[in-house]
């Protein structure tokens, strides 16, 4: 018996949904099962020649413009081109990356998977009709809140402990938004997913020996791309999806398999970590969020 796939995604006409990172992996994936649905697709790429390659044989349906998530220059000048949306999806992010730093001086994970998306979902809120779905991962269990060092300025860089952070980042930021949506009577909803273990380029990036292995493993222990965005699909499209709701892989300790609300661990709970990493990330961006109250 199969479970929720693309197939089932109710009609899309006159939906307008924003994708980060939709230019390749999960994000692409998603892009082309939204067109084929009847959405209006917004492609927001740092590689708007990937996205245009994306979106060219899907036709009017799929835009592509320019987003930059690692300078908050570029979140700006995206969210003022942006008239209004119906749901935003934050996809886009990187994965064990070597240290970098973003325009802005973040360490690249936290900059980008975490501020980049908060500042985005800040800037466009006002024109959110009805959810922000955010991609986080699995790997949000490894991670820890280190408020005194987001940017490891003061601690040895290790690159799977920044991403973990980043990702239990997102689900703190998704809780905390439905909380405060919630609070102030809006009707915008705040979703998480995740893609349990997908073939995606983003192993490809981490230069190191690891990447290297995941990348070679694939083929073999890790499910497709377009399985790996049925949660976000689910979260991004399902009417009577949950706010506040976290959807991921049903099977294989969820690294695979068809799409289900699940559980996230206790630390993506803390509230209290949450309206200070919120605060944080207001204070880090400049960029603060108008709930209308």
């Amino acid at each position: 018996m199969t479970g929720w796939v693309a197939g089932d995604i109710i009609d899309q006409q006159g939906r307008t949904l924003v994708v980060t990172g939709a230019n390749s992996g999960l994000g692409a994936e998603a892009t082309k099962a939204l067109a084929r649905a009847g959405a209006n697709v917004i492609l927001a790429c740092r590689d708007v020649e990937k996205g245009r390659a994306v979106a060219e044989p899907l036709g009017e349906r799929a835009k592509v413009r320019r987003l930059d998530l690692a300078d908050l220059a570029s979140v700006r000048e995206f969210a003022e081109s942006i008239d209004s949306v119906d749901v935003l999806v934050n996809n886009a992010g990187v994965m064990g990356v070597p240290l970098r730093r973003t325009v802005d001086g973040f360490e690249m994970q936290i900059g980008t998977n975490q501020f980049g998306h908060f500042a985005l979902t800040a800037l466009l809120l006002g024109k959110v009709r009805e959810r922000v779905v955010t991609m986080a991962s699995i790997m949000h269990r490894i991670g820890t809140i280190e408020l005194d060092d987001l940017n490891w300025e003061h601690r040895k860089y290790r690159r799977w402990p920044a991403y973990g952070q980043s990702k239990l980042a997102n689900l703190l930021f998704t809780y905390e938004l439905q909380r405060r949506l919630a609070a102030s009577g809006s009707k915008v909803k705040a979703l998480a997913s995740h893609p349990g273990y997908a073939a995606t380029n983003l192993q490809s990036h981490t230069e190191t020996v690891q990447g290297r292995l995941l990348s070679l493993a694939n083929p073999v222990i890790a499910q497709s791309a377009e399985m790996g965005a049925l949660p976000m699909l689910y979260a991004a499209t399902v009417p009577d999806a949950g706010g506040g709701s976290y959807v991921g892989p049903s099977s294989m300790f969820e690294t695979r398999g068809y799409p289900k609300v699940v559980e996230s661990n206790g630390k993506a709970h803390d509230e209290t970590v949450a309206r200070q990493l919120w605060s944080l990330s207001e204070q880090l961006t400049g960029v603060n969020f108008d709930f209308g109250g």
